[in-house]
């Protein structure tokens, strides 16, 4: 079977995030890099600097990648199988829809699109696109979500009661021309808390209610949101994210999820520690999952769905269109300082 050709389109530091999963995975090749100024097209990445993970320099062998600056050439080029998108929010749009007209298979960095109406928009060019269509919520995949994602679906510790999740840093000090300006980033409830309003609905299903409060501080956007969700199972949910945090906080992820029968606790604060398990009558554990990261996860599950012909299935467009309707929602409510329908 020959591998998988893929194009990356944007070379900053999600790109850098992409190419290092991409390097983890088998049947997968980097074929093409895609930037309309030009930076990084001769593979050296030395200048960029990602969110997470390593800081060794990432430098590839152009050798067998072709160099483009532009979208449309990257398109018709017939070795290439797959579009990865990593450009700035406002951007994802636009290439969207030229990709899944191209015929090619694409996979699209979160947030799916600026506004709801735009990913919508993408949805629907993705319901009738010769290609998969997946939007890159690497949070489904990683191994300490994956877990209690698990743990709430097969019951194991009872029906779950409650499920806090944080997501709070300083201002990012990468991209900061496209995500400090919040008309195209969206600001921080767009951009980072659109992870845990997207895990909170994978979890427990879309909600019917958000109720939030917020304000902005870096972006002119909201950069501090904390929304309460109104689910099905009853369950008391609710999310956390913020750019707002002091210079020098750093970044930290978090969640609680209180069940009838335990209480799971995950704080990346607490290094080879962060997730706990609380059992009545029962030592308190450190749980140790298989090594691997979110990024990695979701490119190994579009890979194995392209190789399979069955389209992706832990994550689709649909979900991309409701995790961007649930951060306007809190937008919402924030300014009408009332609970919103969804």
């Amino acid at each position: 079977m020959n591998p998988i050709r893929v194009g990356i389109v944007g070379t900053g530091f999600m790109a850098i995030a992409h190419i290092r999963a991409y390097q983890q995975v088998a049947d997968v090749e980097i074929g093409a890099l895609c930037n309309p100024s030009g930076r990084n097209l001769d593979g050296d990445f030395s200048d960029v600097h990602g969110n997470i993970g390593s800081d060794e320099p990432v430098k590839l062998d152009m050798a067998n990648i072709s160099a483009c600056r532009n979208l449309d050439e990257l398109l018709a080029d017939e070795s290439i199988d797959l579009i990865d998108i990593t450009t700035p929010t406002f951007l994802h749009h636009e290439q969207a829809l030229a990709a899944l007209a191209s015929g090619k298979h694409v996979l699209c960095e979160k947030p799916l699109a600026r506004t709801s109406g735009q990913a919508r928009e993408i949805a629907e060019a993705a319901q009738n696109a010769n290609g998969f269509f997946m939007p890159a919520m690497c949070l489904r995949f990683w191994p300490e979500w994956k877990w209690v994602k698990d743990a709430i679906d097969d019951g194991r510790f009872g029906k779950p009661l409650s499920a806090r999740f944080r997501r709070v840093a300083e201002a990012p000090a990468w991209g900061q021309t496209s995500f400090l300006d919040g008309k195209k980033s969206g600001g921080a409830l767009l951009d980072l808390h659109i992870h845990d309003a997207d895990f909170a609905a994978y979890c427990f299903g879309r909600p019917t209610h958000v109720y939030a409060q917020g304000h902005t501080k870096v972006s002119g956007e909201i950069d501090h949101v904390l929304a309460q969700y109104t689910v099905e199972c009853g369950a008391a949910v609710s999310a956390e994210g913020s750019w707002a945090m002091a210079k020098g906080f750093g970044f930290n992820m978090a969640y609680t999820v209180n069940f009838e029968n335990a209480t799971v606790d995950y704080d990346s604060a607490r290094g080879d520690e962060a997730l706990k398990l609380f059992e009545p009558d029962k030592e308190p554990q450190v749980l140790k999952l298989d090594e691997g990261d979110g990024y990695t996860g979701q490119i190994n599950h579009l890979v194995e769905s392209i190789q399979s012909g069955i389209s992706p299935a832990i994550v689709t467009a649909q979900d991309g269109l409701t995790s961007v309707e649930l951060c306007e929602a809190a937008a919402q409510s924030i300014d009408s300082g009332k609970r919103v329908a969804l």
